[in-house]
């Protein structure tokens, strides 16, 4: 990727000129003529997009050079990485801002972005390409900073966790800088370094998070951690083609729509599965959404089998032989049901209590293996647990076994500190109570 060749431009070939080197010399411009270049400058620069077909050429083909990746964004992309990894083994919220700020110019994205705003194939393939090798130098210096990380197990990874979750405060600040990126870049020949760095953060945080999971073994971080990063980076796509539209950029093909149509939906797909949004949708609506067995009419807790006696008798009429005399009489025999021999009644249950997950801080609550143990996820506010009747004093705190449900590991159980949880079943003393089942 070394050598640049701007493919949104196509080449226009040279006209010869035939006859005298003389008749085709230029003249010398006048200060007057030598002012308007100057003047056409500023109200390109006012226009945001040249009005003529030359200038829009020109213009383009130094947007697409400046966001061509280079070898300066590789290299400081396993800056950034390594810097990235330690910053999570050591649990350090300082050095995952020097990462972010060590992180290279996203000149890929933008450059995805202008090329399907455009309509280059070619153009989007590279700077595709440019982007995912970035990632995948990311990924694998956090990977390898995880697996070195087992040596010093137990630790904590709170910052890891925090950063494989999805919050408002970062797709406000993912936001802001797919928006504040495209036009900088257009109205400044200037690297657009904060707002680079805002996408930086929302990128290169959740794929480094998910690499450290990944290689230290550590449950609640990979995939969780990518499936962020896909999210932003889509996200992202999508604000920074409609700010581009929005400026004036159109592609000037069928093919340059195509891509951008194809793009577009992919992008959308991918936000609505990947983020969950598609459960949102009603089941009579929604053909994804998996069938299930309508309730029936009998209550709950009622029996649905018949009484074992039944009080009204049942007769059934005995035919006599038959005889000479011209009248027969018949008897009626009275039948009983034999009652059945009654079943032993079920042993009772203890009534589950359950309490919600509450903290004060934005990152949710730790769960261990054990107490003070290894990390095993994280759960956020108000998630609903399942507390178990054995509880431990341990290092002056009162640890709480919970057992809960998540979509990808189903049914775990762990500990958290009892003061971080609020009940949500009124029990006293936190011992369930033995209640007989129906």
């Amino acid at each position: 990727m070394s050598n640049y060749s701007n493919p949104l431009i196509p080449e226009e070939p040279q006209e010869e000129s035939a006859g005298n080197t003389e008749s085709s010399s230029i003249p010398e411009e006048s200060p007057a003529q030598a002012v308007r270049p100057l003047a056409r400058r500023r109200r390109q620069r006012r226009r945001l997009i040249p009005s003529s077909s030359d200038e829009r050429a020109e213009f383009l083909e130094d947007l697409a050079h400046r966001a061509y990746p280079t070898l300066e964004f590789f290299i400081f992309s396993i800056l950034a990485g390594a810097i990235l990894g330690a910053s999570y083994m050591l649990d350090s919220q300082a050095l995952l801002f020097l990462g972010v700020l060590l992180a290279p110019v996203m000149t890929p994205w933008i450059g995805m972005v202008l090329a399907t705003v455009t309509g280059s194939w070619r153009y989007f393939f590279q700077t595709f390409l440019g982007f995912l090798l970035g990632a995948v130098l990311i990924f694998a210096t956090g990977a390898l900073a995880g697996f070195a990380s087992r040596i010093f197990m137990p630790i904590t990874l709170t910052q890891a966790f925090v950063h494989t979750r999805l919050w408002w405060p970062d797709l406000f600040v993912l936001l802001l800088g797919a928006i504040l990126f495209p036009i900088s870049i257009v109205r400044s020949e200037d690297k657009p370094i904060l707002p680079s760095a805002m996408l930086a953060y929302e990128f290169y945080l959740p794929l480094s998070a998910a690499a450290v999971g990944l290689g230290s073994g550590v449950k609640g971080l990979y995939p969780d951690g990518l499936y962020i990063f896909v999210i932003h980076v889509s996200l992202a796509i999508l604000v920074g083609i409609i700010t581009l539209l929005i400026m004036g950029f159109r592609p000037y093909t069928l093919a340059g729509f195509t891509l951008g149509t194809t793009i577009i939906l992919i992008a959308i797909v991918t936000l609505i599965f990947i983020s969950g949004l598609w459960t949102l949708v009603p089941p009579q609506y929604n053909p994804f959404a998996a069938s299930t067995p309508m309730p029936s009419a009998t209550p709950t807790g009622l029996a649905t089998t018949a009484p074992a006696f039944s009080p009204q008798p049942e007769f059934s009429p005995t035919p006599l032989p038959p005889t000479d005399t011209p009248t027969a009489t018949a008897s009626a025999t009275l039948v009983f049901p034999t009652p059945e021999t009654p079943t032993a009644s079920p042993s009772p249950l203890p009534t589950p209590i359950y309490a919600t997950i509450f903290t004060d801080k934005d990152n949710g609550v730790i769960v261990r293996t054990e107490p003070s143990g290894l990390i095993l996820t994280s759960l956020s506010n108000g998630w609903l647990v399942e507390v178990l009747p054995d509880k431990q004093d341990y290092d002056r705190k009162i640890w709480a076994h919970i057992r809960f449900t998540t979509p990808r590991d189903g049914t775990v159980e762990g500990w958290v500190i009892q003061s971080l949880l609020r009940m949500a079943t009124p029990a006293p003393n936190w011992q369930p109570t033995l209640t007989p089942s129906p």
